[in-house]
């Protein structure tokens, strides 16, 4: 039985996700195929590494920070978030609170980080061979944001946030093997998404990044139709998903506090519904 776990993102509301991933590592859950979007993306990594509570100080502390996000970064960069920050200065060997590599390289699960490339508006799937010590480009890329910052650059391509084309990537999971998936999302269960509030950074992005833009475009109709086929898939008991059922008019970089350790501590508590369903 090959167990697989997609954490979806969503910026500062995925402290959700951190918080099921460390309730995952206090009580010995290992997933065998792990794939991660955008700040997923990141969770994933300190949860492969066995680096407990290292993204609860993340959320709770770095990502607080000017240095990470901030009118300033934009008016210097054209980057309201330091992608570089975060997944660079932070997290490199000397930082403040370094990933171990090592033991994310020597952990056996497949891992795979989806990004949207900027020039054909397609997803990328990277893994653990396109990442070396002190060089994690396809986090960065697959947690650009589009119209906070402009696309990050992996080996001379472009890419932004791979929630924009495949937003709950469960097929790519069952394209490579896994028989059960637990899906995180950092929306609550029943959300739809609304295609009219991509508009504006549509049309913004239309001229210089138009395949990008269409697929910007269309991720609502995406996000809705793949929770619409994991819901499918959990009535037949393949899938799990957790969800939270509140999250406080949290946006992606909506930076409140109080919300961040709330959903946290949420998503610490939903995770027990996970050995459930692997013994299943």
């Amino acid at each position: 039985m090959k167990i697989g776990v997609i954490d979806v993102g969503g910026g500062l509301r995925d402290s959700y996700g951190a918080g099921i991933l460390d309730w995952c590592m206090d009580n010995g859950i290992k997933f065998d195929y792990c794939i991660g979007v955008s700040a997923g993306a990141g969770n994933l990594c300190s949860y492969l590494s066995g680096q407990r509570g290292r993204n609860y100080v993340f959320y709770t502390d770095y990502d607080l920070r000017e240095e990470s996000m901030s009118l300033r970064n934009y008016v210097k960069t054209r980057n309201f978030v330091d992608l570089d920050y975060g997944y660079g200065t932070l997290s490199n060997t000397g930082g403040e609170y370094p990933l171990d590599f090592e033991a994310l390289m020597a952990n056996p699960a497949e891992f795979k980080i989806v990004a949207t490339d900027a020039f054909s508006g397609k997803p990328r799937y990277f893994d653990k061979t396109d990442m070396n010590q002190d060089d994690y480009g396809a986090v960065k890329a697959s947690s650009c944001v589009p119209a906070a910052n402009r696309p990050y650059y992996v080996n001379g391509a472009g890419y932004y946030d791979g929630g924009m084309s495949d937003p709950i990537p469960l097929e790519k999971c069952f394209e490579d093997g896994c028989d059960k998936v637990v899906i995180i999302l950092t929306r609550p269960y029943d959300f739809v998404r609304d295609p009219k509030k991509d508009r504006t950074i549509v049309a913004v992005m239309n001229s210089e990044f138009p395949k990008a833009a269409e697929a910007l475009r269309r991720r609502a109709l995406i996000y809705n139709t793949e929770l619409w086929l994991a819901k499918q898939y959990e009535a037949k008991g393949k899938v799990l998903i957790i969800a939270p059922d509140d999250i406080g008019g949290m946006k992606t970089l909506t930076r409140d506090p109080e919300m961040i350790k709330k959903l946290y501590h949420k998503g610490y508590e939903d995770a027990e519904a996970i050995e459930a369903f692997i013994e299943a």
